[in-house]
């Protein structure tokens, strides 16, 4: 039995070579195998390839999201994407869970399928070759290492600015968000100017901060578009569609609702809101008009409003009316009294 344990290692180390060979064939013949059943099933496309850094995609999907909702019963809205010298920066805005998340890691993914020899899930796609892909999605901290969760995402920002190249594909995902306001926004505007100057590489930047809207009228390169919201009887209805032009706003305290967040917070954030946008529209600044909002007031009422028969009453001068004046005065009062109730 030994004698034949010995023989048999000896021959398989002698075919040690002919075995990972045959191993790393029945590797690629399995991915392929599997990427041609996974095309044939979802409807996937053949990817053509140009000489110029292009990425043109109609109907493009995500695999994985479109698989689970398919699970579900549901069905998953395709979009476009088109980035070219000319419009190489797509700067997305748009609500929470709209879709802009997924829209930037599906058009990834389809680059990195069609690069690796696979069909995609698109109806159509042609690209130039992408030598490097750089992402910057998600929150995460590290804290053996002591790096927060802003901390990673300089960290990588960085990496990104300095080893991106013209043909390489970037999506960036909320850039900013995990610091101030104000030293958020500055830092995501130095960044869409980077990558449109500096690196200008196709690029993907979805963002909260509208302010980075103005950008469209100084960088030639950069277009807007939005992930469509709309607002109904209350409720806020995501329509996971892509369109272009930036969004009229965030949502952020509809989407809050429909997290489930108490009335109260919510009827505090719109009060809150209006304050800050009421401060922004006369002195430009975000924080103004504020002045010394209460910490606790999440449960505050909404002043009730102007009772008319109580005003009437207030703005009567009765040493200065006249006979006449009086007695219209009372029928007056009378009027809305009865309108009261």
């Amino acid at each position: 039995e030994q004698a034949h344990l010995e023989e048999l290692t000896a021959l398989a180390v002698r075919a040690a070579g002919a075995i990972a060979d045959t191993a790393d064939a029945i590797a690629r013949i399995d991915v392929a195998a599997s990427h041609a059943e996974r095309a044939g099933e979802g409807g996937w496309c053949r990817p053509a390839f140009a000489d110029t850094p292009c990425l043109e995609i109609e109907g493009g999907r995500h695999p994985v999201v479109e698989s689970a909702l398919k699970g579900s019963g549901e069905r998953f809205i395709a979009n476009d994407c088109s980035l070219g010298p000319h419009d190489r920066l797509w700067l997305i805005t748009g609500p929470n869970m709209g879709g802009k998340s997924t829209f930037l890691r599906q058009t990834a993914l389809i680059a990195l399928l069609a690069q690796s020899g696979s069909f995609v899930p698109a109806s159509q796609a042609r690209l130039g070759i992408v030598d490097r892909l750089f992402s910057r999605v998600g929150a995460s901290d590290n804290l053996a290492r002591g790096r927060s969760t802003f901390m990673v995402e300089m960290v990588e920002t960085a990496a990104i600015l300095a080893q991106a190249t013209r043909n390489s594909l970037v999506i960036l995902d909320e850039i900013g968000r995990g610091t101030s306001t104000y030293d958020g926004l500055a830092i995501a505007w130095a960044v869409v100017e980077a990558m449109h100057g500096a690196v200008g590489c196709r690029t993907l930047f979805a963002t909260h901060y509208h302010e980075l809207t103005r950008l469209a009228g100084r960088l030639d390169a950069l277009s807007l578009h939005h992930v469509r919201a709309r607002e109904w009887k209350g409720d806020l209805v995501l329509l996971h569609e892509l369109a272009d032009g930036p969004a009229d706003r965030s949502y952020g305290i509809a989407v809050a609702r429909l997290a489930g967040l108490p009335p109260a917070v919510v009827t505090r954030a719109k009060a809150v809101l209006a304050k800050l946008e009421a401060g922004r529209d006369a002195t430009g600044g975000i924080a103004a008009g504020l002045d010394d909002l209460p910490l606790f007031a999440a449960a505050a009422q909404a002043e009730p409003p102007a009772d008319p028969l109580l005003q009437a009453v207030t703005d009567l001068d009765p040493d200065s009316l006249t006979p006449r004046e009086a007695l219209d005065a009372l029928y007056r009062l009378k009027r809305l009294a009865a309108e009261r109730g």
